[in-house]
């Protein structure tokens, strides 16, 4: 699934080629991607005639501000969440549609924005501009804070732990506690943090979990530096791969030596998630 480097690589590109160009139309070829409204037609004819003003990112979810190209009033919200297998794909018209193709958005010049979904989980809404987002993508509300967020404190983190009786992997991957993180990104930040993922959250000191949160920050800053991360599906824009795979420290590396320490890493079930860590430089 995209973590926040991906999505926040996808949103960069985004704003890179989407930006004051007017939507067209469209063409949905699997209904239930619209997650909002329930009329498809009431899809298309909201976001048509509409500009991209600028795409923001909370958590894993993008949301596109739509401006009426001709006078410029707020037209509302394009909301797009990728789930395991979305990607967003910056395209000519006429390429070859991918047999996973989803939804179509028609740009000028013959471009368009292409979702792309083998798994059928992701899902795209339009937000009339006179509803909050929130009420219609109900899971914005329920996100915790994102790491980049400057209230995203040692304060914030030791509330959160305090007394908790749970697995700090199990803690991290809560979305109501970091938006954004995932699977590949909690395994590296308890690495750097040298925390096995098994401790307890009540169990962290101060001096741990400052650690913990700059280990955070760095690793998904250099994620998004590289791309983001290809195991499966994930491509940017353009179709290209991400590359931080090739420099992770303990995601997916089982049975290969640490790069510090040359112990084997290690793997192991916890809520029914992948963990992988270092038996050795994680204590």
């Amino acid at each position: 699934m995209p973590e926040l480097p991906e999505v926040e690589t996808v949103r960069r590109g985004l704003n890179q080629v989407t930006l004051s160009q007017q939507i067209m139309g469209g063409d949905v070829l699997l209904e239930r991607t619209i997650a909002h409204p329930l009329s498809i037609a009431e899809f298309l004819t909201g976001i048509r005639g509409c500009t991209i003003t600028q795409w923001h990112r909370y958590g894993k979810y993008l949301l596109a501000e739509l401006t009426q190209h001709s006078s410029l009033t707020a037209s509302g919200w394009l909301g797009v969440h990728l789930r395991m297998t979305g990607q967003l794909l910056w395209l000519n018209q006429d390429e070859e549609l991918h047999k996973h193709t989803r939804v179509r958005l028609f740009f000028d010049k013959g471009l368009e924005l292409r979702f792309v979904d083998q798994r059928t989980f992701g899902q795209m809404w339009w937000v009339p501009p006179e509803n909050p987002v929130e009420r219609v993508i109900t899971g914005l509300a329920k996100l915790g804070l994102d790491p980049f967020s400057p209230a995203f404190s040692v304060d914030y983190l030791t509330q959160k732990f305090k007394n908790r009786q749970r697995a700090i992997k199990t803690a991290l991957l809560d979305q109501a506690m970091v938006a954004g993180l995932g699977n590949i990104y909690a395994d590296e930040a308890l690495f750097l943090s040298q925390l096995r993922p098994t401790t307890l959250c009540s169990e962290l000191r101060l001096p741990q979990i400052e650690k913990l949160r700059r280990s955070i920050i760095q690793v998904l800053e250099t994620s998004i530096a590289a791309g983001g991360t290809t195991f499966s599906t994930f491509l940017n824009i353009q179709g290209v791969n991400g590359k931080y795979s090739g420099i992770a420290w303990v995601y997916n590396r089982t049975g290969q030596p640490c790069r510090i320490c040359q112990t084997p890493i290690q793997r192991i079930r916890l809520a029914g998630r992948s963990s992988h860590f270092c038996p050795n430089c994680q204590r």
